[in-house]
């Protein structure tokens, strides 16, 4: 009985952990530098298909502590060259499985060859790499923070000091008006007495805004427009009368553009000039009285007098 139940219990062991005692299987190996919490009896998947359990791990000190992974693989499955054993995730409620990745080589490994390991980016990592650079940006939010906090702090003895000047201005405020009410009260009682004698005024001067609608109405009643049209018309008659003057018609238009005329005066007052300076030297031969003697004529015609300039 006692060794009955020894042959049980180690049997009953090791399908506890998972290995098949009635079936053979072919042992492979992987080398892992971290096999983030794998034992043995994990599960080897192929396509989601349990093909094989974790035998036995080892740590090889003389290779830099990696691990060396025994996998017991169901004899009918053949792993051509190339393929890789790929430590993963089990899944939500954790642990670890290893997926076998078939390869492309023509050849078949043999039994204790050595597949090639990889590793899966598990949810914890992906979970890290997320939240690294949401811990990042919230490291800089809080930074941000602290520094708006401290402008806050800035502001607030900004706004205390205001409000202590709001405070003083307002007590000056105060005293100022205590000390002139008497001026405001008497300013108010100004402002009353002008309110007052505006409305006198207002009462005066409705008078003169009814004369002054009089007034319009008189000046309408000259007809101004009137008046305007006939100083346009004269007007216009002047600059017809200038055009023509302008133009050398008529007398007037004769007298500023023809120097005949100019000439002829000049001529005329050249010859009155010598007549009047002939009267003046010889008197006699215009004027004579002599009871006795030849009337003495002198000469016909004098030299012109200089102090007249004839042009």
């Amino acid at each position: 009985m006692a060794m009955f139940a020894i042959v049980m219990l180690y049997f009953g062991f090791h399908l506890l952990k998972g290995s098949d005692l009635f079936s053979r299987t072919h042992r492979y190996y992987v080398i892992y530098d971290n096999i983030d919490g794998l034992t043995a009896s994990n599960p080897v998947l192929l396509n989601g298909l349990n093909v094989g359990r974790v035998q036995e791990i080892k740590l090889l000190q003389n290779r830099k502590n990696h691990l060396l992974v025994s996998l017991d693989i169901q004899k009918g499955i053949r792993l051509p060259g190339g393929s890789t054993a790929l430590l993963a995730d089990g899944g939500l409620l954790g642990g670890k499985v290893i997926r076998l990745s078939m390869g492309t080589l023509p050849n078949i490994l043999n039994e204790e060859d050595t597949l090639a390991g990889s590793k899966e980016a598990g949810i914890s990592a992906l979970l890290q790499e997320k939240a690294l650079p949401v811990v990042t940006h919230a490291d800089s939010l809080i930074r941000n923070l602290n520094i708006v906090v401290m402008g806050f702090a800035e502001t607030g003895k900004i706004l205390n000091q205001v409000l202590q000047n709001y405070d003083q201005t307002g007590n000056s405020l105060q005293g100022l008006l205590g000390e002139n009410r008497k001026n405001l009260l008497a300013m108010t009682s100004n402002l009353n007495k002008l309110t007052t004698s505006l409305v006198e005024t207002e009462k005066e001067l409705k008078p003169l805004l009814s004369k002054t609608s009089t007034l319009a109405d008189s000046l309408n009643a000259l007809r101004l427009g009137e008046t305007i049209q006939g100083a346009n018309k004269t007007i216009a008659e002047l600059r017809q009368i200038l055009a023509s003057v302008e133009a050398g018609n008529g007398t007037a238009g004769k007298l500023v553009k023809d120097e005949t005329l100019y000439n002829n005066l000049n001529k005329t007052m050249v010859s009155l000039n010598k007549l009047l300076t002939n009267f003046r030297e010889e008197p006699k031969r215009y004027v004579h009285v002599s009871v006795f003697g030849k009337k003495d004529k002198g000469p016909k015609e004098s030299p012109l007098d200089t102090a007249t300039v004839i042009k």
